[in-house]
């Protein structure tokens, strides 16, 4: 099992500025895990304006460490989404995620994180709710603007389920992805995002080969709100049925914990639940 964590796991120090990529880059080897994914965002150790240089002496720091990079995540498109009834704002996503793979490119990373728009999310309260059949439409357009920069880099987008009431069932996940017909179109799949409107064990399977990168996070289904996601083992996610189903597909990238926000000792306790859930 490649046991990952994700940049956002990690609190900032005592005066408010984020870790560096280094600092990340030793906690995680000190730790114990094999591979970190870093995340695109305004202020932090990968930013949009983060230079190949800087990337790649990311990536040779890693690779000294013996810590792997498979994947990049970013938050940019709740701010800008994809599938904005605002064409500035969709070409601004687009632009993002064109930045995001080549940052990905830099960084030797295999696979980026992809929000693919949204019809409204509870935690962008100012954002009007689209109707959803526009969203498929803008989404759709917004993730084809960026398919041939990703088929160039080499770079694979992994499409993530997440609560922003869009593509709801795995059945209709898998038809957004196979719609695009490239093998660099798949899913990034958030185990515990899935568990308020369905199974997440139900999803691999219909997934299957789909499936490039995983988020392990677990969730307390009777809270029903942003409250419920609580440290892993801590909630309701089957993880004894989830392992049996990603070994049953065959998958055999990272399972990269994930925090939002980062509280102290996130990584810490998330290293020891990834090896109790090795063994389940």
């Amino acid at each position: 099992m490649i046991k990952g964590i994700n940049y956002w796991a990690f609190p900032g120090h005592a005066d408010g500025t984020p870790m560096s990529g280094i600092e990340v880059l030793d906690r995680a080897k000190e730790l114990g895990y094999d591979a970190v994914e870093f995340t695109v965002d305004p202020v932090g150790a990968v930013t949009p304006t983060t230079t190949r240089k800087e990337a790649e002496t990311l990536r040779k720091a890693a690779a000294d460490r013996g810590i792997a990079l498979p994947t990049l995540a970013a938050g940019l498109a709740w701010g800008a989404s994809p599938s904005s009834p605002d064409p500035s704002i969709r070409a601004q996503a687009v632009e993002n995620a064109k930045i995001q793979l080549q940052i990905a490119s830099w960084l030797g990373c295999s696979t980026i994180l992809y929000l693919p728009g949204m019809v409204s999310a509870c935690f962008v309260p100012d954002f009007d709710p689209q109707p959803y059949n526009l969203v498929q439409k803008w989404a759709t357009e917004s993730l084809r603007a960026i398919l041939p920069i990703a088929e160039k880099l080499q770079i694979r987008i992994g499409v993530e389920n997440v609560w922003n009431r869009f593509l709801l069932s795995p059945v209709e996940m898998a038809s957004f992805i196979d719609s695009f017909e490239s093998p660099y179109v798949g899913s990034y799949f958030d185990v515990g995002n899935v568990m308020l409107y369905g199974h997440p064990e139900h999803w691999i399977r219909i997934l299957e080969k789909r499936i490039f990168a995983v988020h392990m996070k677990d969730f307390r289904v009777e809270v029903g709100n942003l409250n419920g996601f609580v440290d892993l083992l801590a909630g309701d996610v089957p993880f004894a049925k989830v392992m049996q189903a990603f070994s049953d597909i065959g998958y055999i990238g990272a399972y990269t914990a994930e925090y939002v926000p980062a509280t102290l000792g996130a990584a810490e306790k998330a290293i020891a639940a990834l090896r109790i859930i090795e063994n389940l």
